[in-house]
């Protein structure tokens, strides 16, 4: 079965709209004051939490150009990893000046760690929950380290197939840890739409017993409503304040604007979707009126029969159902029917 819980007394399930969490990654541009507008905005927009990374250019690389360490191809093309890291990473001298910021602010705050030192500093920071980034997925170990702790884990599932997604989730339960959420993901940046195939994301909550969700590299919006819709209650983008200003991540995160509404939409797209049901709904009970019925549209005699000339289904439904068309012709006119008037049995014979 699978367990709801909650992030900083924000519950998390599908009885709840989706907790959204603003990704701010590197896109403070190395400044703090930008990262504290970033939490900022996020608050200001409706997100649920504002989420970091906890690294640095060594804890997660290594100093060197050989081959694998300089990336050929998309928005880092040419760049080592410990180039790339040491521009992207959020000091940690920032990191407890940018809790209390979120907390000011009333929105929670938490991070992705990358390696243990990462998870201890996060834990003397009193963090609420933790992420699992999809590069990380396949570190058993950092994920039995976060796990130990109890606190909610989200998990993002780039790149993973099912059984690497299976050993991470026996990894994390292993250690004790039930509160959990699979992110589906396309560790594509950005990532094409059509690469998402959302019917994953229940097959997630089904599968593994926990919440499901989306981490969204895509551009734009849609994405993230249409995962509402499949049952996502988790969702992750990266945000900016501005894509024009630059950054590592920019190009594929949400402005202020696009942010709010997301939230505003991933909402909307959850209340709609409901439950199964096929009762009228309050909003239509007033124009049921409206339907199709059975009038006389003509005088009609007593003892004069029912014929298509003096009987017609129309609009309003005050009178007999149009099912009963047929039935009523050649019927008789227990007394006179003026034109105009709603059919009902009572009238008939």
């Amino acid at each position: 079965m699978t367990q709801a819980f909650a992030i900083a007394g924000r519950p998390i399930g599908p009885d709840q709209p989706p907790y959204i969490i603003a990704e701010i990654s590197g896109n403070h541009n190395g400044e703090i004051a930008r990262a504290k507008e970033l939490i900022s905005m996020a608050k200001r927009c409706g997100a649920d939490a504002v989420k970091l990374q906890t690294y640095t250019a060594d804890t997660i690389t290594i100093d060197h150009n050989g081959p694998g360490f300089t990336i050929t191809g998309g928005l880092w093309d040419g760049r080592t990893l410990h180039d790339l890291y040491g521009e992207a990473h959020t000091p940690w001298e920032w990191h407890g000046e940018l809790f209390d910021h979120a907390k000011a602010e009333g929105i929670a705050c938490f991070s992705s760690p990358f390696d243990y030192s990462a998870v201890d500093l996060l834990e003397s920071l009193d963090a609420p929950a933790y992420k699992i980034a999809s590069f990380e997925m396949i570190d058993l170990p950092l994920i039995r380290y976060v796990a130990r702790l109890g606190k909610p884990m989200i998990i993002s599932t780039g790149l993973a197939n099912l059984g690497e997604i299976s050993e991470a989730v026996a990894a994390a339960k292993g250690a004790g840890n039930t509160q959990l959420c699979l992110l589906h993901c396309v560790s594509a940046y950005p990532a094409a739409a059509e690469d998402y195939n959302l019917a994953t994301i229940a097959h997630l909550g089904a599968a593994f017993g926990v919440q499901p969700g989306l981490s969204d590299h895509t551009l734009g919006t849609a994405v993230p409503v249409a995962a509402t819709v499949l049952g996502a209650t988790v969702i992750e983008k990266h945000v900016t304040l501005a894509r024009a200003d630059g950054g590592p991540d920019a190009a594929f995160s949400l402005e202020p604007d696009e942010l709010k509404r997301l939230v505003d939409d991933t909402r909307t797209a959850w209340a709609a979707k409901g439950r199964i049901t096929y009762d009228q709904q309050d909003g239509e009970k007033g124009n049921a009126q409206f339907r199709r019925s059975l009038y006389a549209v003509a005088d009609i005699k007593a003892g004069e029969k029912l014929t298509p000339q003096n009987v017609r289904s129309i609009r309003p439904g005050f009178g007999l159902a149009p099912k009963f068309y047929d039935r009523v012709l050649g019927m008789t006119a227990r007394c006179d029917i003026a034109y105009g008037t709603p059919l009902d049995w009572t009238l008939l014979a």
